[in-house]
Formats: C-alpha cells, structure tokens, sequence
C-alpha cells in the first residue's frame, strides 16, 4: 500500500475507511475472524470538533467494519481523549486537601447531563495537583456499562511499554503519538512495511 494522502478538516481525517479495513484484514489474517468488540481512542480533538468528528469519522469507520464483516458486525465505540483540561479535582484529608488516588473516576456534576463523559485520574503529581483526563464517548454501539469503559481505559494506561509506571492516556493514544512525531520529525514518509508488526518508533 503507498502513501494516504488525505484531506482533513482541523485534525477531522478523511481516510479512516481504508486504513481501519487494512487493519481489520490484517486482525483476520491472524485471528481467523474479526473482533468481537472495537473500541477506537480518538486523541486530538477539540470540543469544537466533536459534531464534525461525528459525521465524518464514525461514519467511515462504521462503513469499514461493515464492509469487513459478511456476517455479523463488530461493535463499535468511539471516545475522544483529551490530554490538556482545566478542571482540577481535590480530595479533603482531614484539614488539607489532596490529590484523588489513582484510578479516581469523576463522572458526575463536574461533566455535561447531554453527554456520556468523564474524568479519570490515571498518573500520580509528585508536585502540585494532578491533571485529569478527560473522555467523552461519542458513538457507543457496544453497550458497555460505563463504569466497564471506565476500568477499561485505566487499565489501558498501565500497558505502555516504554515505562514501567502509568501513564496519563489510554497506551494506543501514546502509541500513535509516538509514531506520527517519529514519521513528522524524522522519517518524512511511510514507513516500511517490514516494520508494521514491530514497536519500532519506541
């Protein structure tokens, strides 16, 4: 396959359709059958975005996974993550306010009634108070109760490879970041096909 050169509205991409059935074909070519459930993270993405987002990608991704499937079609759920928000969360310890514990899941009054969003505290602050990160699910065709997400992207942010320890998005939205900044800053084109299966931007 050469080189995908898309048009993009903002960071909205235009091509999901063959690079997500590329990379279904290459799960069935392993598997022997696709999978059962897809959940995509999608980092990036302003809340400007969200509408656009909604009705250009979900779109393409759900045409791939049809396209993919002759019987029945895996689920689909796409969240958006959000590194950089402002809202801060503190506990009481007697007197003194502290940093929420690991894991710490805020799904209530501070997010919006309209929207199936939330806050996970997944990295520790050695100093000052910890940065949350925001999600928001904006198309969910799996069903899943939302404290099921909810574990399921904590648990997500202890399997980054690169260190030992937590880190503060789901280890997809890492990897990816990790590969565009390599491809941008140093490679300039498409890396080898021979590499597809490695972590070799690590």
């Amino acid at each position: 396959m050469g080189i995908l050169f898309f048009a993009g509205i903002g960071q909205v991409l235009l091509c999901l359709t063959p690079l997500s059935a590329g990379a279904l074909n290459r799960w069935y070519k392993h598997n022997h059958g696709l999978p059962a459930r897809i959940i995509v993270y999608r980092d990036g993405v302003g809340d400007g975005q969200l509408k656009t987002l909604i009705d250009y990608e979900v779109p393409q991704l759900l045409a791939s996974v049809t396209d993919a499937s002759s019987n029945t079609s895996p689920r689909l759920s796409v969240i958006v993550v959000r590194r950089r928000c402002t809202p801060r969360f503190l506990t009481e310890s007697g007197r003194t306010l502290e940093n929420p514990p690991l894991g710490t899941v805020v799904d209530l009054e501070a997010t919006r009634p309209e929207w199936y969003d939330f806050y996970l505290i997944s990295q520790v602050a050695r100093q000052g108070t910890v940065n949350p990160t925001y999600y928001n699910v904006i198309y969910d065709d799996n069903g899943l109760k939302p404290d099921h997400m909810q574990r399921l992207t904590f648990k997500l942010c202890h399997l980054y490879y690169n260190w030992p320890g937590l880190i503060s998005v789901p280890a997809p939205c890492q990897y990816a970041r990790k590969l565009t900044f390599l491809v941008a800053q140093s490679i300039h084109k498409e890396p080898s096909l021979e590499l597809a299966n490695s972590l070799f931007y690590l």
